[in-house]
């Protein structure tokens, strides 16, 4: 539902200007009503696919080693991040994850390639896996770097 509210919004910002538009012209040329045609169409395809194929795709797992992720729908990424390189965990939440209960914790090693993010998770699940990752990370040797 959260990706689904996501991809909504960003197309309904596209969306609405447009409609606004218009429905304010008297005579609106012929590639205004096409460009409102595509974008609404464009919108309710992506709105439709992209979410429940993110929720396929979208995987996580942590074991005493190390945090898996896997993410993405037309580009796919598979993370590991290993537990003795955390550097820090931390939790967000935005308006559509308060509104659904649910949070996203994202891990922070010394990675070029930034942090790992689970996305989607419930409250409270977040919440335990953040306590759980941080005494495994306090029990683990490593320079976290």
């Amino acid at each position: 539902m959260l990706w689904t509210m996501q991809a909504a919004l960003f197309w309904l910002v596209l969306f609405v200007p447009q409609l606004i538009v218009f429905l304010l012209v008297s005579e609106p040329p012929t590639w205004e009503v096409a460009l409102l045609a595509a974008t609404g169409a464009v919108g309710l395809l992506h709105t439709a696919v992209e979410p429940s194929w993110r929720y396929r795709v979208h995987r996580w797992e942590t074991t005493p080693d190390a945090v898996y992720t896997l993410s993405g729908w037309l580009s796919q990424e598979w993370r590991v991040a290993p537990v003795s390189r955390i550097q820090t965990i931390d939790t967000k939440r935005g308006p559509f994850q308060q509104i659904l209960g649910l949070a996203t914790v994202t891990v922070t090693t010394a990675s070029a390639a930034g942090p790992v993010e689970i996305e989607g998770l419930d409250h409270d699940v977040a919440r335990r896996l953040v306590v759980e990752l941080t005494n495994t990370t306090q029990a683990t040797p490593g320079d976290a770097t």
